[in-house]
């Protein structure tokens, strides 16, 4: 990797009109997570859930991250370290294979948590804000104002197998009452999947292995004083698109860009030249 400060460019300090105080979130510590879940149960809606108790086999086909929940609490004995708890809640849509060797479409939730211990600094105040309200105030909310934000990034995760499982020795269409601890999914999820979830009593089980990136950050908030050199004035005019316009659909879709960085997600994205930043990232030949 080529030196980017030897040859940076002085900054000219002579285009900042004031200095301003901006209210931002400072990350006092973050980590990134490459984590591989084995087996991770799905729960199948009741339709799918008789269809996998009368299939032979079965293949995950599709997975999307459907929410991330971030809890934060402090670290006994352990001043500016917490604890964040990340549960990560999947759509999961595979293909069971019913002894005609039809293919039928099954759907469920899938859920893995996990903890991390994290560095967010102390803070002797507490943040309140006009948008906050007293109504269903309680006393978790009231402490957690002088905690820290933890703020969690993801994609959609990998499949990377699926297998069926037997939970016990019964015909098809059976309730086994096999033991099983039903997790708490919000309500706002469970209105995600058209039919209720079976969470316990199944014959077989969906378990799916897959592979999830994220990025873990905490953040304070914090008051900084930065130089100003002027408004963001928007320089491109809005694209008139419907309404009275004329123009065909396909000319319409003609005037709309290639979407590149969907295809090639890590291209770097083009830097300003020397003469108008501070940063000098251009280099001759990059």
């Amino acid at each position: 990797m080529s030196d980017t400060t030897a040859s940076s460019p002085a900054c000219d300090l002579r285009g900042i009109r004031e200095a301003v105080c901006v209210h931002t979130d400072k990350i006092t510590d973050s980590c990134l997570a490459k984590d591989c879940i084995e087996d991770l149960h799905v729960y199948l809606t009741v339709d799918s859930q008789q269809l996998l108790d009368c299939a032979t086999s079965v293949r995950a086909r599709f997975l999307e991250l459907l929410h991330v929940d971030v809890a934060v609490e402090s670290v006994p004995y352990s001043a500016g370290y917490f604890t964040v708890d990340v549960t990560f809640y999947y759509r999961v849509i595979a293909d069971a294979i019913v002894c005609s060797g039809r293919a039928n479409t099954v759907t469920g939730l899938a859920i893995f948590s996990k903890r991390l211990v994290l560095f967010g600094g102390e803070a002797s105040s507490r943040v309140f804000s006009s948008r906050d309200t007293t109504e269903n105030l309680c006393k978790q909310q009231i402490q957690s104002g002088s905690l820290p934000k933890a703020v969690v990034e993801a994609v959609d995760p990998m499949i990377l197998g699926s297998k069926m499982q037997d939970m016990c020795a019964c015909s098809c269409g059976c309730n086994c009452g096999c033991p099983a601890e039903a997790p708490s999914i919000p309500e706002s999820l469970l209105a995600c999947f058209d039919e209720e979830l079976v969470l316990s009593g199944e014959c077989k089980r969906l378990l799916v292995t897959i592979g999830q990136f994220s990025i873990t950050r905490m953040e304070r908030p914090t008051q900084l004083l930065i130089p100003s050199f002027d408004y963001c004035v928007p320089t491109k005019t809005c694209p008139a698109v419907g309404g009275a316009n004329t123009e065909s659909p396909c000319e319409v879709f003609s005037q709309i860009e290639f979407p590149m960085d969907a295809f090639f997600p890590s291209r770097n994205e083009p830097c300003i030249s020397p003469a108008d930043s501070c940063t000098g990232c251009c280099r001759t030949g990059n």
